[in-house]
C-alpha cells in the first residue's frame, strides 16, 4: 500500500511541507536540496529543506522551479508521496486563485473548507487495488492548520475569509463566461487549477493539509461589471507578486505554531476506509 511504502523512506528529514511558492526557500539559511524517487515517477522538482522557528520544513515548487509544469501536467501523486517519504505530517498548500464573488477581493486570502472537482483524467488516488479503499472527503482540510492560518492572518492585518469553496478546473484554459456564472450562482468563492487532487491525496496518506488561496483576479463575469476585464495570465502574475510578501510572512509566522497533536480526521483517514 502507498501509505505504508512512503513511511520512513528517506528518514525524518522534515515535519512540515509547503507546496508552491518556488521562491520561499530563498529566505531560508542552510537550505538542503533533496531529490526523491517515487513509485509514481519524479516529483515536480527537488525538495528544499530548511528550518523555520525550530521546525524542519520541506518546500516543493509544484510547477517546478522554472514553472515548466502546467496545472494539468503536475505529478501530484509523486509530489505528495515524496513529502511523506521525507517524514512530513503537516502540509500547507498556497495557491494563486481567482475570485468568483465580488466581496472576495484582490489580495484577500481564503482559507478554503470545501472543494469542487471539475478536473478530468488526473491521477487522483494512490489506491488502485487490489484492496478497495474509499477515503472520506466530507471535510477535506485539516481544522488545526486552518485555524492557525486564519488566526495569524488576522494578527498580520491580512483580509482573510474563514471559509470558502474552491472550484478546481482542469486548465490550462481559463473559464468561459457561462462556466464562471454557473460557479458564481452556486455560491462558490474561489477558482484555481491546482487545489485538486493535491489536498485529497494528502488525506489518502493520512497527512494534515490546508489550502490558502491568494486572490489574484476576478474570474470572468463575476460581478456583471463591464469595467472588470477577463482574467489574463499577466494580471495573475502581477497581483501575485504584489501580494507574495504577505503570503511569505503568513507562512513564516504560522509554521512555528503547528505543534498540535494530530487528533484530527486527517491522521485517521484510513480507519474504516478499506473493504
Amino acid at each position: 500500500m502507498a501509505d505504508e511504502q512512503a513511511v520512513g523512506e528517506f528518514g525524518s528529514q522534515a515535519e512540515i511541507g509547503v507546496f508552491g511558492g518556488s521562491g520561499f526557500y530563498s529566505f531560508l539559511e542552510d537550505v538542503e536540496e533533496v531529490a526523491v524517487d517515487t513509485p509514481y515517477g519524479p516529483p515536480s522538482d527537488s525538495y528544499f529543506i530548511g528550518e523555520i522557528g525550530g521546525k524542519r520544513v520541506a518546500f516543493l515548487p509544484r510547477h517546478g522551479r522554472r514553472h515548466q509544469f502546467p496545472p494539468h501536467m503536475i505529478n501530484y501523486r509523486a509530489n505528495v508521496w515524496g513529502m511523506k517519504a521525507l517524514g512530513v505530517k503537516k502540509i500547507i498548500g498556497p495557491c494563486a486563485s481567482g475570485s468568483l464573488q465580488k466581496e472576495v477581493g484582490l489580495g484577500h486570502f481564503v482559507v478554503a473548507d470545501q472543494f469542487v472537482d471539475r478536473t478530468s483524467a488526473r491521477k487522483d488516488t494512490f489506491y488502485d487495488g487490489p484492496v478497495s479503499t474509499h477515503v472520506s472527503s466530507a471535510d477535506p482540510y485539516c481544522p488545526h492548520i486552518r485555524e492557525a492560518l486564519i488566526g495569524k492572518s488576522r494578527e498580520l492585518g491580512i483580509t482573510v475569509h474563514e471559509t470558502g469553496t474552491v472550484v478546481v478546473i482542469q486548465g490550462p484554459r481559463f473559464s468561459t463566461r457561462a462556466e464562471s456564472k454557473w460557479f458564481n450562482r452556486n455560491g462558490w468563492e474561489v477558482i484555481n487549477m491546482t487545489a485538486y487532487p493535491e489536498g485529497y491525496l494528502a488525506r489518502e496518506l493520512e497527512l494534515c493539509y490546508a489550502n490558502v488561496s491568494l486572490i489574484t483576479d476576478y474570474d470572468v463575469g463575476v460581478a456583471d461589471d463591464p469595467s472588470i476585464p477577463p482574467v489574463s495570465h499577466h494580471e495573475v502574475v502581477k497581483v501575485f507578486e504584489e501580494n507574495n510578501e504577505k503570503l511569505r510572512r503568513l507562512l513564516f509566522e504560522v509554521i512555528p505554531q503547528l505543534d498540535y497533536e494530530r487528533d484530527c480526521a486527517c491522521a485517521h483517514a484510513l480507519e474504516g476506509a478499506r473493504l
